[in-house]
């Protein structure tokens, strides 16, 4: 976007920052201006200071303060991620930067490591390179069809091609507070169409590091920015963290609208001495998952528009980018032979390794399976540690005291407080060779959708007297900070309807995640059972 020198002021007598912004014709340099102008207005003590935006020779240059200390990717390349108070602290700087710009209506548009300086000797975290910023509701293609932005830093509403909003901001911030406890973003692919399917559609799981920022790291990486959370709940848990050394509850969680429903206690439910009182989590309000094994329209067409751009930007291929995932489906992660009582599962557990859910392709049909005799009522007690939740969605399960719920559209998790181990569920219409079909499908694709995708194993078994399948798989993780990780996933068809449950997790913890398995298979009760 341009070039930065290092300058003396003549006329003050002091070092400055000048850069000089690469546009086209005079028409881009004119709004280029403007746009400066906009931002120069922007104080705030985590903003770089603009002093003067002026042309030359039609060339149009941007005066500011020069920050003596390097950038927060050079800090990370040469001593490590940042620990959680620090990490903190720099959130709550660039989030007070950010509110500073939204209330002039700027967006950043491109906020990454690499424009955060911290200044050598004081600290101070100060935000720059607003080169690219643009007034609120502008688009993520530029005029001249180039990407505005780093794509793994990139919000899912931009990726679509939609107008980006303060929330796209938010977004953002959330990634590089992963990038900051880790050293890298978590949708960092070997690919350009890797990073795109990942920021788009894949699972998205905050590090195992985020520990207890990761309710506030979870809020800004909602997909639908709708619900994401917002800047002053950010700053609340942001605030309490620096000051208190912990991150209070949510009010909701995920986001801040009202209709996301928060994990409510039902206290007229009387419950036997020992057990969990049952909880309703989520509300009716909550938006239903998209079309079975399919983006929604607006997020196809948007990463194909995405695809494209990068294609005139960077001169590869649409074509072979969409090779990575042309159907637009994610697996789901595998689960294990440690079933219920009642499931006959003959096949060993595969070896210990991890997967990440994916989303598995299931045609609609009408056939519907004959319900099994005592079905819901196969339930076991919940095991000590657990609690019952009843779902929005209508089913009910055993998950661990702490795990908490959140959705990606499509499907249903309950997440462990560390965010290593997850309980997915996903209930979809029975789909033509019923659940073995569906697993032999997600299989053959893992190898696209799962970096190291290997281990894996599908085979028919029951589960309550019913057809199931059973798919376990390794994949290499999400990180590599975190290494491999490992699923176990059954799936089976009971009213006409598929239903998904499994369980991911490093390969480190395999014994904790088949006993989460084998509870929420245990416990399990459909909905309108």
């Amino acid at each position: 976007m341009g070039t930065v020198w290092r300058a003396s002021d003549e006329l003050l007598g002091r070092s400055v920052a000048v850069k000089e912004l690469h546009v086209g014709d005079g028409t881009q340099s004119a709004g280029a201006l403007r746009e400066a102008r906009t931002v120069a207005q922007i104080k705030h003590p985590h903003v770089v200071v603009v002093h003067d935006v002026v042309e030359q020779d039609g060339h149009p240059y941007i005066v500011m303060e020069l920050v003596e200390g390097s950038s927060l990717a050079d800090r990370l390349a040469a001593d490590g991620p940042l620990d959680h108070g620090e990490t903190a602290r720099t959130g709550l700087a660039l989030l007070g930067a950010l509110s500073a710009a939204h209330a002039r209506g700027v967006l950043h548009r491109d906020i990454k490591p690499a424009n955060v300086l911290m200044e050598a000797g004081t600290g101070r975290v100060v935000l720059t390179d607003f080169g690219i910023a643009r007034l609120a509701g502008s688009t993520t293609i530029s005029e001249t069809g180039a990407f505005i932005g780093s794509p793994e830093y990139t919000s899912p509403e931009r990726m679509q091609g939609a107008a980006a909003g303060p929330a796209s901001d938010l977004w953002s911030l959330g990634v590089l507070l992963c990038a900051a406890l880790t050293g890298e973003s978590p949708f960092h692919r070997d690919s350009l169409g890797g990073v795109l399917h990942a920021v788009v559609s894949a699972e998205i799981r905050p590090p195992a590091q985020a520990g207890p920022l990761l309710p506030l790291i979870q809020g800004l990486l909602e997909r639908d920015p709708e619900r994401r959370l917002g800047a002053a709940e950010a700053e609340r848990l942001l605030s309490a963290y620096v000051t208190t050394g912990a991150v209070p509850l949510l009010d909701r969680p995920l986001g801040p609208n009202p209709t996301a429903g928060t994990a409510t206690e039902a206290p007229t439910t009387p419950h036997p001495p020992g057990y969990s009182p049952t909880e309703r989590v989520g509300r009716p309000g909550d938006r239903a998952p998209g079309p079975a094994g399919k983006f929604r329209p607006s997020v196809r067409l948007g990463l194909l528009a995405a695809l494209v751009v990068a294609a005139v930007a960077g001169g590869v291929s649409a074509a072979s980018l969409l090779g990575d995932r042309t159907d637009g489906r994610a697996q789901e992660p595998a689960r294990s032979a440690t079933a219920s009582p009642a499931t006959a599962s003959p096949t060993p557990a595969s070896p210990a390794t991890a997967s990440p859910a994916t989303d598995k392709a299931v045609a609609q049909s009408p056939a519907a399976s004959p319900p099994a005799p005592g079905s819901a009522a196969s339930a076991k007690p919940v095991p000590p540690g657990y609690r019952t939740v009843t779902d929005v969605q209508g089913f009910s399960l055993a998950v661990p005291k702490g795990f908490q719920r959140t959705t990606d559209d499509q499907r249903v998790f309950y997440v462990s407080e560390d965010g290593a181990i997850r309980i997915g569920i996903k209930v979809k219409p029975s789909a033509p060779g019923g659940p073995l079909a569906a697993m032999r499908l997600s299989d053959a694709e893992g190898p696209a959708t799962n970096p190291g995708f290997r281990d894996h194993s599908v085979v028919a078994t029951t589960h309550n007297g019913l057809p199931a399948a059973l798919w376990e798989f390794t994949w290499d993780g999400f990180t590599r900070a975190e290494g491999a990780r490992h699923t176990f996933d059954l799936c089976w068809d009971e009213n006409g309807l598929l239903h998904d449950v499994w369980v991911s997790a490093p390969v480190s913890r395999l014994a904790e995640a088949r006993s989460h398995f084998d509870a929420a298979l245990d416990s399990f009760v459909p909905g309108g059972s």
